[in-house]
């Protein structure tokens, strides 16, 4: 008898315990990705494409809301030539061209991120881009992976 009580007493010590830090837990994912969860992303893109092709890579990475996007952090792809192949926030991205594309302080991001593929494959970017989630320009960091002709990158808002 004293047994099941005693389990009893250390599931519901345990189940307080979670309830008791669910509160942390949900802070810290509100406060946007990690660098951490950035690269593991991107890795993953880059083994989802190179597993399954570029069709179905590029379509799954443009799903909103798919397995490439998790809160204020999705995936991009371009072409070297600054072409959006996928674009996980915005589908109406995908085709265009955006070598020319600057930030607020004039710089030419995407230009600079397409010819840091080239030179170094992997890399950090920084620059400013309006982030999905509260639609404000804040200070972006991305991650980058050249694969074959195209960078696939995913950033985080700092």
């Amino acid at each position: 008898m004293h047994q099941p009580v005693s389990r009893f007493f250390s599931i519901a010590s345990l189940i307080a315990g979670l309830a008791a830090s669910a509160p942390l837990l949900c802070l810290a994912a509100d406060g946007g990705a990690t660098e951490e969860q950035a690269v593991a992303m991107v890795k993953k893109g880059v083994a989802f494409i190179k597993a399954n092709g570029h069709e179905k890579g590029f379509a799954e990475i443009s799903t909103k809301g798919g397995q490439f996007s998790y809160q204020d952090l999705y995936l991009v792809a371009y072409g070297l030539d600054g072409t959006v192949r996928a674009h996980g926030a915005n589908i109406k991205m995908v085709g265009k061209n955006l070598i020319d594309l600057k930030d607020v302080d004039g710089k030419a991001f995407v230009k600079e991120r397409v010819e840091m593929a080239a030179s170094k494959g992997t890399f950090w970017q920084d620059y400013k881009f309006t982030n999905p989630e509260n639609k404000k320009i804040e200070p972006k960091r991305m991650y980058c992976e050249k694969l074959e002709d195209m960078a696939i990158c995913g950033g985080i808002y700092k």
